[in-house]
């Protein structure tokens, strides 16, 4: 991306909360453009006879070489009402190998610190533009020299943190370099246990080839639909009698889908809730997509030493999600969750809930608009469902499955699994530690489907989209470690554990 002179990169980015304008790109598939300084209204009036139809904005930076005396928000609004979607560019700190002039640069013994501070700084201009939350931010890193180790961890560390803190502020991270240095080096860690990768990847390869892939980049990387290649470099075009200096971009972005059942905090990314054994104190860890913060945690109640049985989900549908929880009596309330992410004042929905176990949040099992609960009878091993209604309470139950299931523990709402339209559950075989998924079907459950083997891991917990790939994910608690391991669902299968945090040895139940 050009940082003064020569435009470069563009990816996108934009929506107003103020003004209810979508984030950008949405879904977009075709030809952008990027100029050093914004073009003014008339200027991208008069384009609109070219074949681009996005345009990469340079929104803030140390790095920023131009002027932007066009680029305001009511522009932001303008532009966006003519039908051009917008690729916010950040221009910060460089490489301290950069092969540029930039005299700001990433101070590689800080980098995490200064990346977080960073990612800080582009939401708050981004914000004032009016680029809202899911919008792409993109950081543009020119090339640098790939043969100095310290510098290159620096730049890694930076993108990393800056990535996370995006993720925060509930906004996608995208990531603009060569291909030879700063695309390559997020390739070699793509896979790396803690790494925060970027959400999209803007590649410079100036060949004038109209694609999306390249041999740098493996095919399952960034995809489906999170890319953008910058294929020319700065030259002059014009549309409509207006000439600009641009660099030419082509793009296929996808909004990423939202984690849906995991998100206490309401930032777009799945989030854990664990009690303390010792303390009874609930508190809620934030994701990132790629791990779950123990810094970042905030307390959500206290006194749930006494609760044998939590689960959470949105049952008055008010848009904050709720906790249930049943005391060693049998007791069960209702906890409504408020908007600065702590619990309302209770009310029993259950004065007797012994016999009952395995108390699971099934989401809308049965279609009604409500989310359900789950549980399986203590005596005879039946599994009912007890169907949410209007004033956040349960209906009359009804079974799904009769039998012995006394024998199976861990029960977990796994939302739509395999993505066939129902709600699913996984559970554990108690006998060979064998996790199956049981898909959800009108009224009941289909065969069974094994998963993985679960033995030394507890707590299995459903969390949603956690890494956005469109597919629901699944956490454990590794018993002999305390590390929190993700386990990403494929729709068929579970892939391997991934350590995502540590020190859960203490915490029970997830939730």
């Amino acid at each position: 991306m050009a940082l003064c002179v020569a435009p470069l990169a563009l990816v996108n980015g934009n929506a107003t909360a103020a003004t209810a304008l979508p984030p950008q790109p949405g879904n977009f598939k075709g030809y952008a453009f990027d100029a050093c300084t914004a073009p003014s209204s008339a200027t991208m009036q008069a384009w609109l006879q070219s074949p681009f139809r996005a345009v990469g904005i340079y929104f803030g930076g140390i790095g920023r070489g131009c002027t932007q005396a066009n680029l305001t928000a009511d522009w932001v609004k303008e532009q966006i009402g003519r039908g051009w979607r917008l690729v916010p560019i950040y221009v910060g700190p460089q490489a301290t190998c950069t092969t540029t002039t930039k005299k700001h640069l990433i101070d590689n013994a800080n980098a995490a610190a200064q990346g977080r501070a960073t990612a800080d700084d582009a939401v708050t201009q981004a914000k004032k533009l009016g680029l809202s939350p899911e919008s792409v931010l993109i950081y543009d890193m020119e090339a640098y020299r790939t043969d100095d180790a310290t510098c290159r961890n620096g730049v890694l560390n930076f993108m990393s943190a800056w990535s996370a803190r995006l993720h925060d502020h509930g906004y996608f991270s995208g990531y603009y370099s060569s291909v030879s240095s700063g695309i390559a080096d997020q390739v070699a860690v793509y896979n790396k246990a803690g790494y925060v990768r970027p959400d999209y990847v803007d590649f410079a390869r100036w060949d004038e080839v109209v694609t999306l892939d390249d041999k740098v980049i493996p095919a399952g990387y960034w995809a489906p639909q999170r890319r953008m290649k910058q294929y020319m470099g700065a030259h002059k075009e014009t549309w409509g009698g207006a000439t600009i200096n641009i660099d030419s971009n082509y793009v296929d972005f996808v909004r990423l889908p939202g984690a849906k059942l995991a998100d206490w905090n309401r930032n777009g990314w799945s989030d854990v809730l664990a009690r303390t054994k010792s303390t009874g104190n609930v508190f809620s860890y934030p994701g990132n997509g790629t791990t779950i913060s123990e810094a970042g945690r905030s307390k959500v109640t206290g006194y749930f030493a006494g609760m044998n049985a939590i689960v959470r989900m949105d049952l008055n549908r008010d848009g904050f999600t709720d906790v249930i929880a049943r005391t060693t009596g049998g007791k069960v309330y209702f906890y409504p969750g408020k908007s600065n992410g702590t619990l309302g004042a209770r009310k029993v929905l259950y004065n007797n809930f012994k016999h009952m176990r395995e108390l699971t949040a099934i989401g809308d099992f049965n279609k009604d608009g409500y989310p359900d609960l789950l549980a399986s009878q203590t005596n005879n091993g039946n599994v009912y469902l007890y169907p949410g209604k209007a004033g956040a309470k349960f209906g009359a139950r009804k079974a799904l499955a009769y039998g012995n299931w006394n024998g199976r523990s861990e029960f977990t709402g796994a939302g739509d699994y395999n993505r066939d339209g129902f709600q699913d559950l996984v559970i554990k075989i108690n006998s060979s530690g064998n996790m199956y998924l049981y898909p959800g079907k009108s009224g009941g459950f289909k065969s069974p489907i094994k998963l993985i083997n679960g033995k030394g891991l507890r707590d299995w917990t459903g969390i949603g989209d956690f890494d956005r790939d469109g597919y629901t994910d699944l956490v454990a608690v590794q018993a002999s470690t305390g590390y929190l391991m993700l386990f990403k669902g494929t729709g068929k299968a579970l892939k391997a554990g991934v350590r995502v945090a540590s020190g859960y040895a203490g915490r029970t139940p997830l939730f």
